[in-house]
């Protein structure tokens, strides 16, 4: 049987879906020793790097469902995962979704507050803590017990498991959450469908080049990570996980494991461009894919300029210098990259053009009253497709507030052109109205400046109203060697249009240190502009 067959076995499978896709797999009974799971620590006496063979990964799954049940784990009941190893994080998702309980994984980023909080929010039953994250709670109330040490359970006897769980396509199979930016992360409840809706869509495409060998740099507490692991189950790619998301932590793992396709998140492409490249081996890296925010070109510029490409000429197949970098828009609780758009050396389509809708989505640009916009026309985000999350967990209000007419509300600002392609300017939380129908986009000004000034290589746009006025601080990180004291003023507002422009009170040179970040490396501008708008208000008063 050709990897063609299974995937097409598992994709016209009406009952294949989430939280079933290994024991699918195995039932096949088709390359059950081929290498394919590999995590960045050790697995049940395998060493961190060794790859789990499918037979191997799935006897790890069975001894923690072995376990779980034996712990009174069952059916629809919640349990809450807080670890840091992403091998801890999916094959405890693995084991709970055979049990048909609903695995709510936590960025292991999130504080012990918040994430007490959380899981009391969720109403678990229990939760799964390594030794850090037991302390981190201490002296908070997640209102769960701790059931184990997600590590210790693969130690039980995997024939002791119970036989799999019969999903429907509506039943849940995880919690992930979203950024938590803006306060409190929200609970995205994922169907046994919605999670495996893309990969259906790709089985049915021509096999992807470098899908063979995958790096995931995602969040391993992420939905875009369950997505990568249906994605390997039911192509047969080899997927190395890894438990941090730092650019030193992805170059170490692209030179160890020599790669065909990295995914992550804007924040790693950012903090990767930071590094020297020049001074890593990222020959094997053809394609860099994006999910969650869209990337920025200054960014997307630095990868591409590495690595090396397929190429297929007269003379027969080739490879040429540089790689490919698939962006589109994603989140929680799009489930999957609605958009999609590729760079290569060469192309020039940036401005944050997330490109055109997956063949699966069906969306439009929604003005204030919900009704659809016209092309150049800004709006949110309204979007449908079978990958959209069920909604919010114990939060029916959030969940169909963020409806409209069949629709998911995103609170993304865009815009399409004439040909269809979209472009991304804003989150809804952090523009910020001018008057006069007019608005500043942090976003679309820091691809800016990015763009134009050359010695930055991160910036944030930090935007408040102070009264009737609009106050913009622009905050840039800078390359090494680039001179601290330099005044780059006239560089940022030449970069800037002309309203944004005009409301800049200050442009500032920063450390990592004087940026807040969410769990997955996301700048917390609503910190920020409280932060910023205190400080004023304190000068102003003296």
């Amino acid at each position: 049987m050709s990897i063609r067959s299974i995937r097409s076995l598992l994709a016209n499978d009406p009952d294949v879906g989430a939280g079933n896709v290994l024991t699918s797999r195995i039932a096949l009974g088709i390359g059950l020793d081929d290498p394919l799971l590999t995590f960045d620590t050790a697995v049940d006496g395998h060493p961190a790097g060794a790859a789990l063979t499918l037979r191997e990964a799935d006897r790890a799954v069975r001894a923690r469902a072995a376990a779980l049940h034996a712990l009174g784990v069952g059916p629809r009941d919640v349990v809450a995962v807080y670890a840091s190893a992403a091998a801890d994080q999916v094959l405890s998702f693995l084991a709970l979704a055979r049990l048909g309980a609903i695995p709510a994984l936590l960025n292991p980023g999130v504080e012990g507050e918040r994430a007490a909080r959380y899981i009391a929010r969720l109403g678990a039953v229990g939760l799964l803590a390594d030794p850090a994250h037991r302390a981190e709670l201490a002296g908070h109330d997640p209102a769960a017990p701790v059931l184990a040490d997600a590590a210790g359970l693969g130690s039980a006897d995997p024939d002791a498991a119970p036989a799999p769980y019969r999903h429907h396509a509506d039943d849940p199979v995880a919690i992930t959450h979203s950024s938590g930016t803006t306060g409190m992360p929200k609970a995205v409840v994922h169907s046994h469908a919605s999670l495996y809706a893309s990969i259906r869509h790709r089985a049915a495409l021509p096999r992807p080049q470098g899908i063979d060998r995958v790096l995931s740099a995602l969040p391993a507490a992420h939905a875009a990570t369950l997505i990568a692991l249906n994605l390997a189950l039911s192509f047969d790619s080899r997927l190395h996980l890894i438990s941090q998301q730092t650019g030193p932590a992805v170059l170490d793992a692209i030179e160890r494991w020599q790669p065909q396709s990295v995914f992550g998140f804007a924040t790693t492409w950012a903090d990767l461009a930071r590094q020297d490249l020049s001074a890593r081996d990222l020959s094997s890296v053809g394609l860099w894919w994006n999910t969650g925010d869209c990337a920025h070109e200054a960014h997307i510029r630095r990868l591409i300029a590495r690595g090396s490409r397929e190429s297929v000429t007269r003379e027969g197949r080739g490879r040429l210098p540089g790689s490919v970098f698939v962006d589109g828009l994603g989140s929680s609780e799009m489930g999957h990259s609605h958009f999609h758009i590729t760079h290569a050396p060469g192309t020039e389509k940036y401005g944050r053009c997330v490109g055109r809708p997956h063949t699966f989505v069906d969306c439009e640009v929604v003005g204030p009253d919900g009704e659809p916009l016209g092309p150049g026309e800004v709006g949110e985000l309204a979007t449908a497709s079978p990958t959209l999350a069920l909604g919010y967990w114990n939060d029916s209000v959030t969940t169909h507030r963020t409806r409209l007419r069949g629709r998911f509300l995103t609170g993304d600002l865009m815009y399409r052109d004439e040909d269809g392609y979209y472009y991304h300017v804003d989150r809804l939380v952090d523009a910020v109205d001018l008057g006069g129908g007019r608005r500043l986009y942090t976003a679309m000004s820091e691809e800016r400046v990015l763009a134009r000034v050359p010695d930055v290589l991160d910036c944030t746009v930090v935007a408040f109203r102070d009264g009737d006025r609009a106050v913009t601080d622009v905050l840039l990180l800078l390359a090494d060697g680039a001179d601290p004291a330099a005044d780059r003023t006239a560089e940022v507002l030449a970069a800037l249009d002309g309203p944004t422009a005009a409301t800049v009170r200050s442009v500032l040179v920063v450390g990592d240190e004087d940026l807040p970040l969410g769990p997955t490396g996301k700048v917390r501008k609503v910190l920020l502009r409280e932060r910023h708008l205190a400080a004023m208000t304190s000068a102003a008063a003296r």
